[in-house]
């Protein structure tokens, strides 16, 4: 299998150097597409010769597309790979707002996919939701699939709306936690610790909290029960998120992001 990779941004490095550390696809066998004459630096084994800043006749030859380049710049790509793109071909896209209609229109192709993935891909611990057109079948998505797991973990949805959602959920949430971290960082600050004792004291905390509660099957419910004793230090704080309506701002602040990317996808 042949994979072409389109865009040698964070995403495309990603994949690229996922498929190669999972041994799911040769180095030989990827190929990039760049904008310019400048190629990057290679330390992944992709031969040097694999990287093109032209669109030509070759890019028939690959067994899936991955676009992964800005939303802004895909109408004129589209333009310049059109051409030479076969209808057997997938195309995988990453970008975010480009809709299955609007691929498979400006691109005449019929096996599309798109997905949401999200930063701690780069790292193998991303979170990707994908969806596909009617003609990709169940082979086909299976080895998608298989593609992302190399970066995480995945879930395929029928109903492209949950793209948008997702984008609010996992694409975004990542900014969400690093929110809620920042400012227990400076809540210890403010308690006397200094900046890199508030650090680790909240890093070692979300972390060990994931890690654990991956470890029992237990609800976030149960979990916040079995901290949060009765009169309390938790139980002061959690009085505090109540009073001021935290639940509520968390929801309404995700409903936001996920109109924001219906309304980028219109």
């Amino acid at each position: 299998m042949k994979v072409l990779i389109i865009g040698y941004g964070n995403m495309g490095k990603t994949y690229a150097n996922s498929f190669i550390a999972s041994r799911f696809i040769k180095p030989e066998d990827i190929f990039v597409l760049v904008r310019n004459t400048i190629f990057p630096t290679i330390n992944n084994g992709i031969p040097e010769v694999n990287f093109s800043h032209l669109s030509t006749e070759r890019i028939s030859d690959f067994d899936i597309v991955i676009l992964a380049v800005k939303p802004q710049d895909f109408s004129v790509l589209a333009q310049s790979i059109k051409p030479y793109l076969k209808d057997s071909q997938i195309i995988f896209s990453v970008m975010a707002g480009i809709t299955l209609a609007k691929l498979e229109a400006e691109l005449s192709c019929s096996k599309v996919v798109r997905s949401m993935p999200n930063i701690p891909t780069q790292i193998g611990m991303g979170m990707t939701v994908f969806t596909a057109s009617a003609n990709v079948d169940r082979k086909e998505l299976f080895i998608i699939q298989n593609l992302i797991n190399t970066t995480g973990k995945s879930v395929y949805v029928e109903n492209e709306k949950l793209i948008d959602a997702a984008t609010a959920i996992s694409g975004s949430g990542p900014a969400y936690v690093f929110y809620f971290m920042q400012s227990m960082t400076k809540a210890a600050v403010d308690l006397g610790f200094n900046e890199s004792e508030a650090e680790l004291l909240v890093n070692q905390t979300f972390m060990g909290s994931i890690a654990i509660q991956n470890s029992y099957s237990l609800s976030n419910e149960e979990w916040i029960a079995k901290v949060a004793s009765k009169g309390g230090t938790t139980e002061s704080a959690l009085r505090v998120f109540e009073k001021r309506l935290l639940e509520e701002t968390i929801i309404h602040a995700v409903i936001a992001a996920n109109d924001r990317a219906v309304e980028l996808g219109s």
